[in-house]
């Protein structure tokens, strides 16, 4: 082949999730292609074009220069190939510079810091694969969707719990099951390394906007039902202990136009001994039975003298060894970034446009929906917080409608805040 058809990637953030599930499954890519994932999302009849499909990470980007270089030394360690190391407060921007033949740009930096770099990814012309929430606001969800039409470009967000093969059954068969939805319970509770030590930016987010957005995406991927009104509230008790100024818990009630109202309880203040990597699940009433999805305990379960009773979640990512001794990584946690490299690759060498792709991957169309959920639940928690400080109750609420989004506060004078003027 004369020209070997080839996707570069640059990764922002090398991280819990950057330096693990994306390195990972990046250095698959770079090794073996992505023909041998595509039947695990149903994309199989794309392999045999896809097949030629060269992928290249380039370079890995973290703000410390220690970090980026044990990043790139990493990688070369699985791969044979050593990505060039960048570091610095925005080093997306020398990325792009020094590659402006980039593909993809993968961003797992901290929550608060998306934004920036998906712009500017976009306003070259690269493409995105991001995790989630793609962004804290709804004004910047609608920025970055514009700017991806404008220039014909994906961005995928890593929502990897619809790929969850339970999820997948819940969506596909049982929701048909148990009728229409009534009320729910989501939940996502991480470990307190996670607040104390693992993230530095903790003071900037929350359990429920860090995590949350895995739920809220999962509702939506299964009724496409819209918010229409929530309240949020929030606690500060364990954390403060260590000097951090961050919220330990945070619950969201959402109600939904078709009716249901979900629970969304998040906290990342679990014991070192808890037994599981986290703890999570959700559960539906329908008007005619009940699904319940415990992703924490499976059935998977060991103990062993010294380390304690022990149980692992094997479906998000888990390592197959090859006859040569080196491991593939397989799971959910890299199926959503497959699907949006499919999309990308159709793009680049079949010519498509973006919306004949967008029914590929979960889109920032999606994850809008989401960014409104964290943006309200965000300031109806702080107005709540304060108010509950002052014995007066956590009355604010927040209501979706045609006419935007409205934070109503009785406290106020005011008492109607609208914060947005577009409908979801």
């Amino acid at each position: 082949m004369d020209h070997i058809p080839t996707i570069k990637i640059a990764l922002a953030g090398a991280g819990m999730f950057g330096g693990d599930v994306h390195a990972r499954a990046y250095a698959d890519l770079q090794r073996f292609g992505i023909a041998g994932q595509l039947a695990r999302v149903g994309l199989d009849k794309h392999s045999r074009d896809l097949a030629p499909v060269k992928f290249d990470l380039v370079a890995v980007a973290t703000r410390s220069e220690k970090s980026a270089k044990s990043a790139a030394a990493n990688f070369k360690a699985l791969t044979g190939h050593e990505p060039k190391a960048y570091h610095g407060e925005e080093p997306w921007n020398d990325i792009l510079r020094d590659f402006p033949d980039l593909d993809v740009l993968a961003v797992a930096t901290p929550d608060h810091l998306h934004t920036q770099p998906i712009l500017a990814a976009l306003a070259k012309g690269v493409h995105v694969l991001t995790e989630k929430p793609m962004c804290l606001t709804i004004h910047e969800a609608d920025e970055i969707i514009a700017a991806a039409h404008a220039q014909n470009r994906v961005v995928a967000v890593d929502m990897h719990k619809r790929y969850d093969p339970d999820h997948l059954r819940i969506r596909d068969d049982i929701q048909n099951r148990i009728g229409a939805p009534l009320y729910g319970t989501a939940y996502l509770e991480e470990p307190l390394e996670v607040s104390t030590s693992t993230f530095k930016w903790v003071e900037s987010s929350d359990p429920f906007s860090y995590v949350g957005p895995h739920w809220t995406d999962l509702i939506w991927s299964y009724y496409r039902s819209k918010p229409v009104s929530l309240t949020a509230v929030g606690q500060k008790k364990r954390l403060v202990r260590d000097g951090i100024n961050a919220f330990d818990a945070v619950q969201v009630r959402v109600d939904f136009d078709n009716g249901m109202s979900i629970n969304f309880h998040n906290n990342w203040i679990t014991p070192a001994d808890f037994e599981g990597p986290v703890n999570q699940g959700h559960e539906i009433v329908g008007a005619d039975g009940k699904v319940e999805s415990d992703q924490q305990y499976r059935g998977f379960r060991w103990w062993n003298a010294g380390g304690g009773s022990r149980t692992s979640n094997n479906h998000f990512t888990r390592e197959v060894t090859r006859p040569d001794g080196t491991k593939g990584y397989i799971g959910y946690g890299v199926d959503s970034l497959t699907v949006g490299l499919v999309a990308i690759c159709q793009i680049k060498f079949q010519n498509a446009k973006l919306p004949d792709v967008m029914h590929l991957y979960p889109t920032a169309e999606d994850a809008r929906i989401t960014c409104a959920i964290v943006d309200a639940a965000a300031r109806v928690r702080d107005l709540n917080f304060q108010y509950m400080s002052e014995g007066k109750g956590a009355t604010v609420t927040a209501r979706f409608g045609n006419d935007g989004i409205t934070i109503i506060d009785p406290n106020s004078p005011a008492v109607f805040d609208r914060i947005y003027d577009k409908p979801l």
